[in-house]
């Protein structure tokens, strides 16, 4: 399966929590999602659906500026990000006093992944130290083979060496990082 993580309206530039360059991860997202549609493998796409006050605000004492409030411009998906009517659209960090970086998190992910028959997952977003590495780490300990695609990623980096860092988390975990181009030579 194809995760691709929180690519969303507030996480790009002109977002309340914009990431250097985070559009730069929709055109090999978008050619991820063209080879797992046709190859008929499942795509699915995680996002932060916060209400208003949610925890991990500045507002409400959290250490994030507002974003990817539910129902509004910021949380929606890049627009273009190429929406696919059979992805799966997981929604994380609905809830006030819950954060929730990982796309497996308080969701249904795993049982969804695991009801597919599948075994390895490709990930690929926003943003690279936070929602895509706990992603990846989850993926990982729940016993899917996991493959990060290393051009379709981009990093806050609050400390300059955060990206960098959670690229060889991943990896001392058992993450492969690969190019889109290798990912999609290898898909069916």
């Amino acid at each position: 399966a194809l995760i691709i993580v929180d690519v969303q309206n507030d996480f790009c530039p002109g977002g309340s929590l914009a990431v250097n360059n985070g559009d730069s991860v929709v055109a090999p997202a978008n050619i991820l999602i063209r080879k797992f549609v046709s190859a008929g493998e499942p795509v699915v796409l995680t996002r932060d659906w916060h209400p208003e006050n949610h925890s991990s605000f500045k507002s409400a004492g959290g250490i994030w500026p507002s974003h990817c409030v539910a129902d509004t411009r910021g949380a929606e998906f890049h627009p273009s990000l190429e929406m696919d009517s059979e992805a799966i659209i997981i929604s994380k960090a609905d809830t006030v006093e819950i954060d929730a970086y990982s796309g497996f998190e308080g969701t249904e992910l795993e049982s969804i992944l695991k009801t597919k028959g599948v075994n390895e997952v490709v990930i690929a977003g926003l943003a690279t130290d936070y929602c895509v590495k706990n992603t990846v780490l989850d993926a990982l300990k729940l016993g899917f083979e996991t493959i990060v695609a290393q051009d379709a990623i981009q990093a806050v980096n609050v400390d300059p060496n955060d990206g960098a860092n959670a690229i060889k988390e991943m990896i001392a975990a058992g993450a492969v990082f690969n190019s889109t181009d290798t990912i999609i030579n290898n898909i069916n």
